[in-house]
């Protein structure tokens, strides 16, 4: 195997990681990539899908349909790139509610909710406006705006790594030099959680970091920095990000299912597990590329749901700080 992973594989296993490099699974499915070259453009946008493939993804499901009938047509889906209307909708709703509690105007926007969760109780989970929180409610309305415009950067405050997770390209927290002791305070703000089942800890500077709009758990995970920017470290829910109690997903199961079907055809066996009859018809008859496609976005859900790859890509992302 060589020494180093493709650049496809950045979405589940990390390019540097010595486990990755053993795994021959891994191996035979790159074998199978080059068996087939070259690919044709079709192939290679199929591909760049599964690459782009997060199993986090609130409709992560349904994500994985498109690229499965993708592949069973041998042509990639139009996609429009627009956020589902009611994401869409939490975000603008998120942005403008923590603004007016900035504000100071929270009246002006009484009626709207994200999640369901009214706009008093989001601010009733701040508590008192003071500069530090107001400071603090800010950065996650900047994380909230460059999902919703992605011309408006938002500004790492610790962790040195870009929008995928590639290392930055400016120093963290460095944008924030005017304001070094509301960032020092909201570094040394500690949450304690759980991973996984077990008691963990994360700051509040790692976790407005790691908000990710497009997360199946957003709302909660709203909720838990917006308690914490109100002095309560000790939330109901735990914060989830990518690497991070993604196997609390309700989606986990479906999103094994359409693995072990994947598994199931590409490696063209009697399947051990649960499959779905329906995705089968969708791959129709098998051929080499449609093996290794199928065999791609395998391997990337269950790479991504392994309890060590999450581990190992945690303790990656935060080594990442400033």
């Amino acid at each position: 195997m060589s020494e180093t992973l493709r650049p496809c594989w950045q979405n589940c296993i990390l390019a540097d990681d010595e486990h990755a490099m053993k795994d021959q699974e891994l191996a035979e499915i790159d074998a199978m990539e080059d068996s087939l070259e070259p690919l044709d453009d079709n192939t290679v946008r199929i591909r760049e899908l599964i690459t782009c493939f997060e199993s986090c993804y609130h409709e992560a499901d349904c994500q994985a349909l498109l690229i499965i009938e993708a592949i069973g047509s041998g042509r990639p889906p139009a996609e429009s790139g627009d956020r589902p209307p009611q994401r869409k909708r939490d975000l603008q709703n998120c942005r403008d509610i923590l603004s007016a509690w900035c504000e100071d105007r929270l009246d002006n926007v009484k009626d709207r909710d994200v999640g369901d969760i009214p706009a008093g109780r989001l601010a009733g989970y701040i508590s008192e406006r003071t500069p530090l929180r107001i400071w603090q409610v800010r950065r996650i309305i900047d994380k909230v705006t460059f999902a919703l415009e992605p011309s408006k950067p938002y500004h790492n405050l610790v962790l040195n790594v870009g929008e995928y997770d590639e290392p930055g390209d400016e120093s963290a927290g460095g944008f924030y030099s005017d304001d070094a002791d509301f960032l020092a305070r909201t570094v040394e703000t500690v949450i304690h959680d759980t991973v996984d089942g077990r008691d963990a800890q994360i700051t509040l500077a790692i976790a407005i970091d790691r908000l990710q709009p497009c997360n199946w758990n957003f709302v909660n995970n709203l909720v838990v920095l917006l308690k914490a920017v109100g002095s309560d470290l000790h939330p109901d829910e735990s914060f989830a990000c990518c690497e991070r109690n993604i196997l609390s997903t309700p989606l986990c199961e479906r999103l094994r299912i359409i693995s072990n079907t994947l598994r199931a055809f590409w490696k063209n066996e009697q399947a051990d597990k649960r499959v779905d009859g329906d995705i089968l018809a969708l791959l129709g008859d098998g051929t080499p590329v449609k093996y290794w496609l199928a065999a791609s976005l395998d391997k990337t859900i269950s790479s991504q749901f392994d309890p060590d790859n999450v581990k190992r890509m945690y303790e990656w992302v935060v080594k990442w700080i400033k």
